[in-house]
């Protein structure tokens, strides 16, 4: 966007200011020593990452080290040698609204986008990285919309979202969208792409328009971030432009794809940022399905758009007002009252320009911990408890404006608290790889309402804790002297019983503590009253090791609405929660097949057959010489990278096994390969 120093900054840094690459500040480019391209002996390179093209013609001279300019208007879904890697896989759940947690949190008025950057356009790993330092977002319960946000001139304009952003924004029930970035001349845009971008063919249809919806419905994402912000244009040009994207939400909408339009380019064809919905910039509005209002709105143009919108016979809320958190993220100034006003409607929604502020702001060194906690203070605010929100300071977090929603509507559902990064991985309690991960696919469905405790005595900390998990990289620890039983809120649910249907709760502690669990089959009477909990008795623990309760819901009927813990601890509290499943019966997925090993020179990649039914994820071991099996990394794809794996101590073949693990966390039997050194 167009005045931000520290973005622009990184654009045009380096020898050759109009082409270099945008590289976020806080991002390391990933290995940048395999580009997606055949090498001259034919052979393909190993590292697949996430894709991105310009609309057609290239720059002048050649890419930067690690860079493949690449044209869409050549790209094909059959000649797309990584989209195995690339393409998401869980399809998009549907959401519900529970009762909201506090009364100022008010469901089916605003709504929250993001705009996040995970890394640089290009040598972006399609899956993953071994560093626990990523952007793992997890407050989904309050995100109606994420951009793959990015693009530069000397990379690329147009960037496909990687899978596991994907993968873990739609079991969330959040859409995602790629961006076209088409940039100011200043920092290297040049007319002829949007040119290209809007050319008509003989037949008066847009190519690109019908590309971009391919490459969305081949990618299993959600439409398109338009940002045409390259200024020259005329009139033709932007009639063009309109037409283009009323075409690209025509097709996109019959594929279940939208189009949100950034407020740039106007109706003469300059760009020229309004900040409001007017009659210059109304003719894309009409044409998209929502428009990003840009950081120069006040409180009388936001309230004209929304009014605006309405006489377009439009919903205000498909307005989203720009709320650049780049650089202060929940210290930034913001003038809340013109977006959520006392007493009134919200007057439009929001659209949050790099909310991985709350990672990119840390110093070196920093802990998934102190990410979270910094993110947690973002989305939830300064009382890190949405049931009690902050009113002192000037942050309004989103868990005091809007409703948190859920998608846990159907049995069997299960957990790890998985937050999809860790220094390690767990499996069973122990630990099965001491590399560090990241990949957000991997990503369990997460309590929205982080934290809620309700006590009559001092509420205990609760975090996702690094330390120790019962499986993937991360656990729920709650700790504290409380002086009084403690009740937790974890899910809000639609859940439908049976005479079957229990509940295992995995845990651990480290300290004399009396764990019941809480069962609601009904809603609070009110916004920001608690459930009413049903106590069932779930064990008194010591300290040791990791224990799973069973709990059988028999007696109760109807629906589960909430779930949670209730914890009676006669000192310390010192408790921890590794797994929570609920279900009927268990079930055990089956097997991949035909498990294949393509090496090169930075890594093996990994394909196999999917299992038949439903799979959560895949995961990938490697059996060392002693037998015994370490854990190479998992993915929701049925392909896989692994860089830099290299023979163990006097080993002649490495051998892999891949198995398909279910909702439950049940486990298939292995397919098995071996790679010979």
């Amino acid at each position: 966007m167009h005045h931000h120093p520290t973005r622009r900054a990184v654009v045009i840094a380096g020898a050759a200011a109009a082409l270099a690459p945008a590289l976020p500040a806080h991002a390391t480019p990933m290995d940048t020593t395999a580009p997606d391209t055949p090498t001259a002996a034919g052979r393909l390179p190993v590292q697949p990452y996430a894709s991105y093209w310009y609309p057609d013609s290239l720059p002048p001279g050649s890419p930067g080290e690690g860079i493949t300019w690449r044209s869409l208007s050549s790209w094909r879904a059959a000649d797309d040698t990584d989209l195995a890697f690339n393409a998401a896989s869980v399809p998009l759940a549907r959401r519900f609204t529970p009762t909201p947690v506090n009364t100022a949190a008010r469901a089916g008025q605003a709504r929250v986008q993001s705009l996040v950057s995970f890394g640089p356009t290009a040598s972006n790993p399609s899956q993953g990285s071994p560093t626990a330092d990523y952007y793992a977002l997890t407050h989904w319960a309050y995100l109606d919309e994420l951009v793959f946000w990015g693009g530069s001139s000397g990379e690329g304009l147009i960037l496909a979202p990687n899978a596991p952003v994907v993968d873990a924004a739609h079991r969330h029930g959040v859409p995602v969208l790629g961006t076209v970035f088409l940039p100011p001349a200043a920092y290297g845009g040049q007319l002829q792409w949007t040119r290209d971008l809007v050319r008509k063919d003989a037949a008066g249809r847009y190519p690109l328009a019908e590309r971009l919806v391919a490459v969305a419905a081949a990618y299993g994402f959600d439409g398109w971030f338009i940002n045409a912000e390259t200024d020259g244009g005329n009139t033709a040009l932007a009639l063009d432009a309109r037409g283009f994207v009323a075409e690209l939400k025509k097709l996109g909408a019959a594929k279940g794809q939208r189009v949100t339009w950034y407020d740039s380019m106007t109706a003469n064809g300059s760009v020229s940022w309004q900040g409001a919905l007017n009659e210059r910039n109304e003719t894309f509005f009409r044409a998209a399905d929502a428009m990003f209002l840009d950081f120069r709105w006040t409180s009388a143009t936001l309230a004209a758009s929304g009014a605006k919108a309405e006489r377009l016979d439009r919903d205000r809320y498909e307005l989203w007002a720009g709320v650049d958190v780049e650089s202060h993220g929940y210290d930034t100034s913001v003038d809340w009252a013109a977006i959520a006003p006392a007493g009134k409607p919200h007057t439009a929604s929001i659209g949050f320009y790099r909310p991985e502020w709350t990672r990119g702001h840390l110093p070196d060194g920093h802990t998934p911990g102190d990410f979270h906690a910094a993110d947690d203070r973002f989305w939830t605010g300064a009382s890190l408890d949405p049931s009690r929100p902050a009113t002192d300071g000037p942050w309004r977090a989103p868990a005091a404006l809007v409703a948190d929603r859920s998608t846990v509507t159907a049995l069997p559902f299960a957990t790890t608290f998985n937050t999809g990064h860790g220094v390690r991985w767990y499996e069973g309690g122990k630990v099965t790889s001491t590399t560090a991960w990241n990949h957000l696919g991997l990503q369990d469905r997460l309590p929205a309402r982080r934290w809620v405790t309700r006590t009559s005595g001092h509420h205990p900390a609760v975090a996702f804790d690094f330390e120790d998990a019962w499986r993937g990289g991360s656990s729920v620890l709650v700790a504290g002297e409380p002086g009084a039983p403690v009740t937790l809120d974890l899910y809000t649910t639609r859940l439908t019983l049976s005479r079957r249907t229990v509940v295992e709760l995995t845990h651990r502690a480290q300290a004399d503590v009396t764990v019941e669990l809480a069962v609601a089959t009904a809603e609070p009477a009110r916004p920001g009253e608690p459930h009413p909990y049903r106590l069932l008795p779930a064990g008194t623990l010591k300290a040791g090791d990791w224990t799973t309760a069973r709990v059988s819901l028999a007696g109760l009927s109807g629906s589960v609405r909430a779930i949670g813990v209730r914890l009676t601890a006669p000192g310390a509290l010192d408790y921890r929660i590794g797994a929570l499943a609920v279900r009927d019966h268990g079930q055990v997925p089956c097997e991949p097949a035909k498990l294949r090993i393509g090496a090169g020179s930075d890594g093996l990649r990994f394909t196999w057959r999917p299992a038949p039914g439903h799979v959560r994820h895949y995961e990938l071991h490697r059996v060392l010489p002693d037998g015994s099996r370490r854990f190479a990394g998992g993915t929701c794809q049925s392909a896989y990278f692994v860089p830099g794996v290299l023979p163990e101590p006097g080993e002649k073949s490495a051998c892999f096994e891949v198995r398909a693990v279910g909702e439950l966390y049940t486990v298939s039997a292995p397919a098995t390969a071996v790679h010979p050194w």
